[in-house]
């Protein structure tokens, strides 16, 4: 039965639907490509706006050094994957007329996605829908000025009528403008334009980590255009700060904002807390799309109760991630050994290496093979201390080549036989810097038990002992080395008193907390429960004061 919402367009830079369309990078791009599936499933009135990237993110490649190597391949579709729509709109970047042609994709089992185009012959700038997260400063602007006024317009040209606009993160804030621009020409004011517009607009943040929060510096904005013809230096300066933030902008220019948890809800109040005139920030826990990421046979036999089937259909799906190793990484791993997943983008703060630095108890259980660990995960281009991480990750490979593995070139594909073939999902990131962590949901949902920081999504969902594993009982530090000392230790007393004690002596409770983690989440945590709550919370609710 579909919903009853408001008509909904959907703003964000990258989308993961399915690895033959590289328009997605990680987490946040994922997350996009399930709200569009599950909007499909609901039958929601909403479409999506992105950018058609001409080389995709980062595909990763290791020299023999164990470095990441950064290559970008050019990508061509064919017509089922992305179809012509004959629209073409017009933006202005650093005073040129810039042609944006307007592809569709609803190949996936997903609402419809228009992707904006800039790579077309004798076209200025056309490089601006080049590289996802990626090329000299300035084009970061210019690539929001196609997705943000740009998608307006084709939303008009394309004769979409449109109640809500929601924007997935800052990027799409320039939209903000040009639906302004579009009702100062109806005769309003810019302050009752920018008004009108804020009643329009919903918010998603996500990142607590200050550095993922984009600034431009304000001269950028206005030489590259994305002032709209609305906004000059003074409104840029009030409405986002000099240099101007994004974030900021958006939680200004929006009537309601949500973050992705509730304990990311309760972090991003306290973050922008001094942020005046913005919109309340609710808290609605993300959700992943069941029938992308679910194991049939794994949910059927949860629901049946049979012990024989639910472990046979999980070591059907272990072996498939074995296969995928060697087959991407070169390592064989044994299907009866302990098989720990970890695959997150490789920044500091998720600490990838913490299962390995107390040498002294984990060296004896990676030599015996008791212990199984694979890794997954892209350094951003520009990140040299990521690159470290990967580079770390691949030695604890070449030192451990029967028990440690790094799969290259982290994808759709990699992340669904991880989140199912595993037995364990491991989850490390100093608390509370995570925002939500769906691909632990997948593993819950398929069996895979988590072993995680009470971050993120888990403490809604741990029943410690009983469904997963909660490291650390949620202490946090100003201190980081004082954060990190903690969890270590409390991350080796839960693997080597709990997770491997459990595994080898307790098949029966094993399985019965496999069980457990499947029925427990398989609902709450699903894309179709987030939609329903964004439908009420945030799409048909009335403009509220902060």
């Amino acid at each position: 039965m579909a919903l009853d919402s408001p008509r909904v367009a959907y703003f964000c830079m990258e989308y993961g639907l399915d690895d033959a369309l590289k328009t997605y990078s990680g987490g946040l791009g994922i997350l996009a490509g399930d709200h569009l599936k599950g909007a499909h499933d609901l039958g929601l009135p909403l479409v999506g706006i992105g950018l058609k990237w001409k080389q995709g993110y980062v595909q990763q490649q290791i020299d023999e050094d164990g470095f990441q190597v950064d290559a970008f391949p050019t990508y061509h579709y064919p017509d089922d994957v992305l179809q012509d729509t004959g629209v073409e709109v017009r933006v202005t970047i650093a005073e040129d007329e810039v042609r944006c042609k307007v592809w569709k994709c609803d190949a996936f089992g997903n609402v419809p996605l228009y992707l904006l185009d800039t790579d077309l012959d004798g076209n200025p700038h056309r490089w601006t829908t080049g590289q996802l997260y990626a090329g000299p400063e300035g084009r970061r602007v210019a690539q929001e000025i196609v997705l943000g006024i740009g998608g307006v317009r084709a939303l008009r040209a394309l004769g979409i009528d449109v109640d809500v606009y929601h924007f997935n993160e800052g990027h799409a804030l320039l939209a903000a403008f040009e639906l302004a621009r579009e009702k100062m020409e109806a005769g309003m004011t810019r302050d009752e334009a920018l008004a009108a517009v804020r009643e329009q607009i919903v918010f998603t943040t996500h990142t607590p980590i200050p550095q993922g929060n984009e600034t431009h510096p304000i001269r950028r904005l206005m030489y590259l255009g994305a002032d709209a013809g609305v906004m000059d230096a003074e409104a840029f300066r009030q409405l986002g700060g000099d240099p101007f933030n994004m974030t900021v902008g958006a939680l200004r220019m929006s009537r309601i904002a949500n973050g992705v948890a509730q304990l990311h809800g309760e972090t991003a109040n306290k973050m922008w807390d001094w942020v005046d005139g913005r919109a309340p920030i609710l808290a609605i826990t993300n959700g992943v799309h069941p029938g992308t990421w679910v194991d049939e046979e794994v949910d059927q036999a949860a629901q049946d109760g049979s012990d024989e089937a639910l472990w046979a259909a999980h070591q059907a799906n272990k072996r498939e991630l074995i296969e995928h190793i060697e087959a991407r990484a070169g390592v064989q791993f044994d299907e009866n050994k302990l098989l720990i997943g970890f695959a997150r983008r490789a920044v500091a703060y998720k600490r990838a290496m913490l299962v390995f630095e107390k040498e002294r108890e984990i060296a004896p259980l990676l030599e015996s093979g008791r212990l199984q660990l694979v890794f997954a995960g892209k350094a951003h281009p520009m990140d040299s201390s990521g690159k470290e991480i990967v580079r770390q990750l691949v030695e604890m490979q070449r030192r451990f080549p029967k028990a440690v593995a790094f799969i290259t070139d982290y994808d759709m594909e990699t992340g669904a036989k991880m989140t199912r073939g595993s037995d364990v999902w491991l989850n490390t990131p100093r608390r509370p810097k995570e925002a939500s962590g769906t691909s632990g949901m997948k593993a819950a949902m398929n069996g895979v038990l988590n072993c995680s920081i009470l971050d993120g999504w888990w403490p809604e969902a741990v029943r410690d002992g009983l469904n997963g594993w909660d490291i650390g009982g949620g202490f946090i530090s100003p201190d980081p080395k004082v954060q990190d000392d903690h969890d270590r230790d409390a991350l080796y007393d839960v693997l080597l008193g709990k997770v491997i004690p459990t595994y080898y002596d307790d098949r029966a409770g094993w399985i019965e907390m496999m069980r457990r983690s499947i029925l427990d989440t398989r609902e709450p945590f699903s894309v179709h429960r987030m939609l329903r709550e964004y439908v009420e919370g945030m799409y048909a609710r009335q403009p509220v004061e902060a």
